[in-house]
C-alpha cells in the first residue's frame, strides 16, 4: 500500500432528506441504512482502506459526532478525526485537512470522499481514484470523478467535458449548476456532460497552491496556524480561527476558478444515497415491489414502496403505493415519495409544532 495516498472522509453533514432516521444527533452516516450490517461510514472507510493505508485516513467531521466516528471506527486514532468547531461547507475542511497532510508528508496525494455514497464494483474505484492518483504525482492539477448520467436528473451538477480531449482523464471545461428538466435532456443530448458525485483527488502541494492563489484570505488564516498544525495547540487555534472562515464550497471556492481540472468518467456503480427515493432505487425489491429494510412485511395491493422499520416489526400495508414508511421510536412517517424532497419542510414543521427533540 502506497505511503503518499491519504484519503479525507467528509462526515459532518445532517442527511436531513433521511429524517426520522437520520437527525442532527444521529445523521444518516451512522446509520445502517440499507440493512447490510456496516454503517454508511464504515462501508466508505472499508472502501478507501482498500488502497489507502488505516493511518492515512482522517475523518472531517462536526465536534458533535466525535464519539460517534471512534465507536464505529475502532481503528482510527483521536489524531485521524479532524474536527470543525463552526459548518463552514466543504473548503474550509478540506484546505484545513490538506495542510495537515501536507505538514505529515509533502509529497501526499489525497482523495476527498462524501461518507454517505453506494460504491458496490469496489475494485473498479480503487483503480480509478490510482488513475488519477497518478497523474496528479505528474502534474499539477486537481481531479475528479463524473458519473455517466443515466437520466436527465434536475438533482446534481453536471461536468462538462471537453469532446476533443481523447485522454481517458478529459479536460474539463465548466461545471454546471443543477439545470432544469430541459437543460438536463440538452446535457445528455450533448453527451460531454456527466454527474458531479463530489468525489476529488489531488496533490497537496497542488491543492494548498490553488487555495493561496484563488483564495488567498482563507488561505492565510489557515497556514497562519501552520505551526500549530498537528501538535497540542492545533486544537485552541482551530477553535478560534475555524469560525472566521468563509462559508463556502470547494466548487465555488477552487473548482470553477482553475483552469486545471480534469474529469475520469467512473467505471464503477454508484448512488449519492441522498434521499428515501434514491435507497429505494438502490435496494432489492420483495415481490410484491416494495424495498424493505428490517421489516416483515405483509403487503396487499400495495407495491413500490420504500419500507423501514427496527429489526423484525411487522408491518401490515393494504392499498398503498410509492410511499416511504418509516417507523423510529417515537416518529412514524407516511409520505408520499413524489414529495420526498419535502422532508425537509416536514421536518421544521414538526420541530415547530413538537419540539426539537424530534429532529
Amino acid at each position: 500500500m502506497n505511503k503518499n495516498y491519504y484519503a479525507v472522509l467528509m462526515a459532518g453533514g445532517v442527511g436531513s432528506r433521511f429524517w426520522p432516521i437520520s437527525t442532527s444527533d444521529y445523521p444518516k452516516q451512522f446509520h445502517d441504512m440499507l440493512g447490510t450490517g456496516d454503517t454508511l461510514i464504515q462501508k466508505t472507510f472499508q472502501r478507501l482502506n482498500k488502497f489507502v493505508p488505516t493511518e492515512n485516513i482522517l475523518i472531517l467531521t462536526n465536534e458533535r459526532y466525535n464519539d460517534l466516528v471512534l465507536e464505529q471506527l475502532p481503528m482510527v486514532t483521536q489524531e485521524q478525526v479532524v474536527l470543525e468547531p463552526a459548518m463552514r461547507n466543504t473548503a474550509p475542511c478540506i484546505l484545513y485537512a490538506a495542510l495537515k497532510i501536507q505538514k505529515m508528508n509533502p509529497d501526499g496525494v489525497m482523495i476527498v470522499a462524501p461518507s454517505d455514497h453506494w460504491i458496490e464494483d469496489e475494485d473498479a474505484f480503487a483503480a480509478d481514484v490510482t488513475a488519477c492518483f497518478e497523474k496528479c504525482n505528474k502534474e499539477d492539477v486537481l481531479c475528479t470523478l463524473g458519473i455517466k448520467p443515466t437520466f436527465p436528473n434536475t438533482g446534481f451538477g453536471y461536468i462538462e467535458f471537453d469532446k476533443s480531449d481523447e485522454s481517458q482523464i478529459k479536460k474539463v471545461n465548466q461545471f454546471r449548476e443543477k439545470p432544469d428538466y430541459e437543460t438536463a435532456k440538452e446535457f445528455l443530448f450533448q453527451g460531454n456532460f456527466l454527474w458531479n458525485a463530489g468525489i476529488f483527488m489531488w496533490s497537496v502541494k497542488t491543492i494548498v497552491a490553488a487555495f493561496s492563489e484563488y483564495q488567498p484570505i482563507q488561505f492565510n488564516l489557515f497556514n497562519g496556524g501552520l505551526t500549530y498544525l498537528n501538535t497540542s495547540k492545533e486544537k485552541d487555534f482551530i477553535a478560534e480561527n475555524y469560525p472566521k472562515a468563509e462559508n463556502i464550497s470547494i466548487d465555488y471556492a477552487i473548482l470553477e476558478k482553475s483552469s486545471a481540472i480534469y474529469v475520469l468518467e467512473a467505471t464503477f456503480d454508484w448512488n449519492d444515497l441522498g434521499t428515501w427515493g434514491s435507497l429505494f432505487d438502490k435496494l432489492n425489491k420483495d415481490n410484491t415491489g416494495n424495498a424493505v429494510v428490517n421489516s416483515k412485511l405483509l403487503a396487499e395491493d400495495a407495491t413500490g414502496n420504500m419500507i423501514r422499520t427496527p429489526k423484525d416489526k411487522i408491518v401490515v400495508v393494504d392499498g398503498l403505493k410509492d410511499y416511504i414508511i418509516v417507523d423510529k421510536e417515537e416518529v412514524l412517517l407516511i409520505y408520499p415519495k413524489a414529495k420526498e424532497q419535502d422532508i425537509k419542510k416536514v421536518l421544521n414543521s414538526v420541530k415547530k409544532n413538537f419540539g426539537d427533540k424530534y429532529a
